[in-house]
């Protein structure tokens, strides 16, 4: 009995359809929060969610980061859900980007350390400023040895 019982569940299974499943993934969002009661709410429906496996809420960067089985438009979908203003992370970490004073990345309102991700941040691989950067790197075995 044990043998037929097993079979039925496993042709059971296999009649099912199968789940598109979310690969684990970081989502980064900002989150206007201005005191506590605040992230207390956006912390409680972050926990209601499914698939968060973890997250992190920084008042002072007006930052939550959220890991697990999850797309990031259900994130901002849940802490929109508290009434809160959210919308994707823009900023990218000052050191990452190439030219941090170029028209359109340099924001005021940026989290200290931080710049806006815009293209004309990032250098062009091919210009010759990229190319004695990268010859002079402490990352290139090609690089060179005399200093």
């Amino acid at each position: 009995m044990g043998i037929l019982r097993h079979l039925s569940e496993c042709f059971i299974d296999c009649s099912r359809p199968t789940e598109k499943r979310i690969p684990k993934k970081t989502v980064h969002v900002r989150v206007k929060m201005d005191c506590e009661g605040c992230v207390k709410k956006v912390k409680n429906a972050l926990k209601d969610m499914e698939g968060v496996e973890s997250f992190t809420v920084n008042q002072k960067q007006q930052r939550v980061t959220v890991t697990g089985n999850i797309d990031a438009k259900e994130v901002l979908d849940g802490v929109k859900s508290t009434g809160k203003t959210a919308d994707n992370w823009p900023f990218v970490p000052y050191n990452l980007v190439t030219y941090p004073y170029a028209q359109g990345a340099y924001d005021m309102k940026a989290p200290t350390g931080f710049v806006r991700n815009v293209p004309q941040a990032v250098g062009d691989p091919k210009s010759p400023e990229m190319k004695m950067m990268v010859l002079f790197n402490d990352d290139n075995p090609n690089a060179c040895s005399i200093m």
